[in-house]
């Protein structure tokens, strides 16, 4: 790969399209695409397709969704389904018919069933029913990399498919309707700091969950790039996981919150752990570097910094 190929980057200005940008950048490759949401909609399938035709890429990078927490899928199920499957499948086909050699597909580890096995292998996708607080953003995201895969079995192509954990980082969403719950408690904590006020918490603070500073995904997507990874799906994360309620204890001794934790256990806890197994992407030669409260600070002190400028957060 060479630094001057030409790389588009869809959704280069959300959470993990700006990491993979900037890690490009850091890299040394200049020639890089993004458009925003308002000159160019994913959604459409004429101006996808135009679009790839005038630009011509050498390689395309799908970091564009809609993206949200439990409630947002919740309330949103036929956005989260279609408009994904619109994005993915228009900036696929299009691809795929504009002669693109490689394509990088990002999804979500929650492609995988509600109680599959732990850790999560790759092996484990479509061997039984979803979590249902999101398994539509899930159907849509396991079609993109069942695609990819059809590709790259029909046609040879360089189309691969990576699955991250739960991602957290800088220009994460901090509005507390449609955010994961890392950004939200973020912001909870911070809130709840500045009034002197106790934090309330969905759920018991049980379940598992692995969380991955969101760089570090960038630099698994540059290693994907760089390399032509022998298989079609690959997780990506850190290997480990912690309770809901240790996230919350850690954020808040981040954040520098005193007051009490209250949990709300009539509010769903979704999937009761979720942890990704990784060795094929360390097999490979890749591996996470970014330990989870090194990530934390790093997020809150970007958060801090960009309070005035936080998309959705009204202070």
């Amino acid at each position: 790969m060479d630094t001057s190929t030409k790389i588009y980057i869809a959704g280069h200005r959300g959470m993990v399209g700006s990491a993979v940008w900037r890690a490009l950048e850091k890299k040394g490759y200049t020639n890089l695409i993004g458009k925003k949401s308002k000159d160019l909609d994913l959604r459409n399938q004429q101006e996808v397709f135009g679009f790839l035709k005038n630009e011509n890429p050498d390689v395309i990078i799908d970091a564009a969704a809609r993206v949200g927490g439990i409630l947002a899928n919740n309330d949103f199920p036929y956005q989260f389904l279609m408009e994904n499957m619109q994005i993915q499948n228009n900036l696929i086909d299009g691809a795929l018919k504009t002669g693109i050699e490689k394509f990088i597909f990002l999804g979500s580890s929650c492609i995988y069933p509600k109680f599959a096995p732990q850790p999560l292998k790759e092996e484990y996708l479509l061997t039984d029913s979803l979590e249902p607080t999101n398994e539509w953003y899930a159907i849509a995201k396991i079609t993109g990399v069942k695609t990819c895969q059809a590709i790259r079995k029909q046609y040879n192509k360089d189309y691969v498919s990576l699955m991250p954990t739960n991602l957290y980082g800088y220009f994460d969403n901090f509005d507390l309707q449609t955010s994961h719950v890392l950004p939200a408690m973020i912001r909870k904590f911070h809130e709840a700091k500045l009034n002197n006020a106790p934090v309330k918490l969905w759920g018991s603070g049980t379940p598992m969950r692995e969380f991955l500073f969101v760089d570090d995904m960038a630099e698994a997507v540059v290693y994907a790039l760089e390399n032509r990874l022998p298989e079609y799906l690959y997780n990506v994360g850190s290997g480990k996981d912690i309770t809901i309620k240790e996230l919350a204890e850690t954020i808040q001794n981040a954040v520098g919150h005193k007051g009490e934790i209250i949990w709300d256990a009539n509010k769903p806890d979704g999937t009761p752990r979720k942890l990704m197994d990784v060795s094929k992407m360390k097999e490979m030669g890749w591996e996470y570097t970014t330990e989870l409260q090194e990530g934390i600070e790093k997020t809150y002190a970007w958060f801090l910094e960009n309070i005035e400028d936080i998309k959705e957060v009204k202070m």
